[in-house]
């Protein structure tokens, strides 16, 4: 099957769109085939601002209809207790959500951006979404990431080249509780990573302190900006690890 086939089969579905560039990819296809696709936006505390400044971004630049959902998985006490599934739980509530709108809004099929590059034994929310029949084109039709991003630069897209980022809850170790400020201190530290240029990196947490994850192409220029990266970071964890381990 194609995406073309697929929006020919399916020419309603409204679509859970984060602004990344599976997502993106697959709302803009929806279009292209001429399906009646409508994205709806979940903003939560676990997703960054900038992703959703993103996510607008692209929706105007496609005109897509984008609609935004507000979510606080701060009032859901099994999200924030962080178990091992705790994504399992998180994509319940986020869906559910989405689901019930959608469903208000005359859109009965769901679709999300899950690509065929995603092992499904290393993502306890595609179990949530199977329960919830959200349909996956992207996966069905064998696209993998790579293929995604060749195709998204095509279009002219500029998620092409977007580095994949996990929600701020994932920087958390699992049964460690989740609270808004260390939510805070996670975006503020991030925040102050890619004011210094840095990309695709990660801050975890680790007891009190913050432990940074860079790509291999990076390490170099974390050598050499250590004393601006521990500036940057102090006003937001005590302690800093650097992992130079490459994520």
């Amino acid at each position: 099957m194609t995406l073309a086939q697929f929006f020919k089969e399916n020419p309603k579905v409204a679509i859970g769109f984060s602004g990344g560039v599976d997502s993106s990819y697959l709302l803009f296809a929806g279009l292209r085939y001429g399906a009646d696709v409508k994205a709806y936006y979940v903003q939560a505390a676990f997703q960054p601002k900038f992703e959703f400044e993103e996510a607008k971004k692209l929706a105007n630049l496609i005109g897509a209809d984008m609609t935004v959902l507000n979510l606080d998985v701060m009032e859901n006490k099994t999200v924030l207790a962080n178990p091992p599934d705790r994504c399992y739980h998180c994509k319940c509530a986020i869906f559910g959500s989405l689901v019930e709108r959608a469903k208000a809004d005359g859109y009965s099929l769901i679709i999300d951006g899950t690509n065929a590059s995603d092992d499904a034994d290393d993502r306890p929310g595609m179990k949530a979404l199977a329960e919830m029949h959200v349909r996956s084109p992207l996966r069905e039709c064998g696209l993998t990431k790579d293929e995604i991003r060749r195709l998204s630069k095509e279009a002219g897209l500029f998620t092409w080249d977007k580095p994949s980022y996990a929600c701020l809850a994932t920087r958390i170790p699992a049964n460690q509780i989740i609270t808004a400020a260390l939510l805070q201190k996670v975006e503020g530290a991030e925040d102050a990573l890619f004011s210094l240029g840095f990309s695709d990196f990660r801050v975890r947490v680790y007891h009190d302190a913050a432990r940074l994850q860079f790509p291999q192409n990076q390490i170099s220029n974390v050598i050499e900006k250590r004393e601006a990266i521990l500036n940057a970071i102090k006003p937001h964890f005590p302690i800093i690890l650097f992992d130079m381990e490459a994520r």
